[in-house]
C-alpha cells in the first residue's frame, strides 16, 4: 500500500469526470487500499480517486469513530431516497482547512461493486450518506465549494493559493 499525493483546489484535474471501471482486478484492489491508506493518514473519512489523480470511478470512506469499517465503492451510482434534505458542515482533503454548509438529499441508496467486483446495494443517512454523495460529486468532477456563492468560492481559491505561495 501507498500513501497518494492528494491534489488540492483550484488544481484542474479535480475538474476531470472519472471512467467507470470495466474490470475489478488486482489493480483496482490496489488503488482501493491505497486510497484508504492516504484517507486515514491525511486524515479523512472519504477519498475519491479523482483527488490522487486517478480518474476511474472508485471511492474509499470510513465514518466510523474507530475507523475500522472501510468501505469500498466501485462504480458507485446514487439514487436520493424521498425529498428531504439535510445540511452538514463539509470539509475536503482537496480543500484543506476549510468547512461549509451544504445541503444535500438526506437519505439514499447507493449502488457499486465493493473491492472483490460483487455488486452490492447500500442505503445511508446521516454522515455517511453525506460522505458518500461527497465523493461521488468528486468522480463527477464537483467540489463541495462548487455548492457555495462564487464569493465564498473565490475567497477559498485565494486563501489556498497564498497559503501555497508561503509554503
Amino acid at each position: 500500500m501507498a500513501i497518494l499525493r492528494i491534489l488540492e483546489f483550484p488544481d484542474p484535474r479535480l475538474r476531470t469526470r472519472a471512467r467507470p471501471v470495466a474490470r475489478v482486478d488486482d489493480r483496482i484492489r490496489r488503488l482501493a487500499d491505497d486510497l484508504l491508506e492516504t484517507m486515514y493518514a491525511a486524515p479523512g473519512i472519504g477519498l475519491a480517486a479523482t483527488q490522487v489523480d486517478v480518474h476511474e470511478r472508485v471511492i474509499a470512506v470510513d465514518v466510523s469513530e474507530e475507523r475500522n469499517q472501510p468501505l469500498i465503492f466501485v462504480n458507485p451510482e446514487i439514487t436520493p431516497l424521498g425529498e428531504e434534505r439535510q445540511e452538514y458542515q463539509e470539509g475536503c482533503l482537496s480543500v484543506p482547512g476549510f468547512f461549509e454548509t451544504v445541503s444535500r438529499p438526506a437519505r439514499i441508496r447507493v449502488r457499486a461493486l465493493d473491492r472483490e467486483g460483487r455488486p452490492f446495494e447500500l442505503e445511508a443517512d446521516g454522515l455517511l450518506a453525506v460522505c458518500i454523495q461527497h465523493e461521488v460529486d468528486h468522480l463527477e468532477g464537483r467540489l463541495f465549494v462548487d455548492y457555495l456563492s462564487a464569493l465564498k468560492r473565490q475567497r477559498i481559491r485565494a486563501k489556498l493559493e497564498k497559503q501555497r505561495q508561503r509554503a
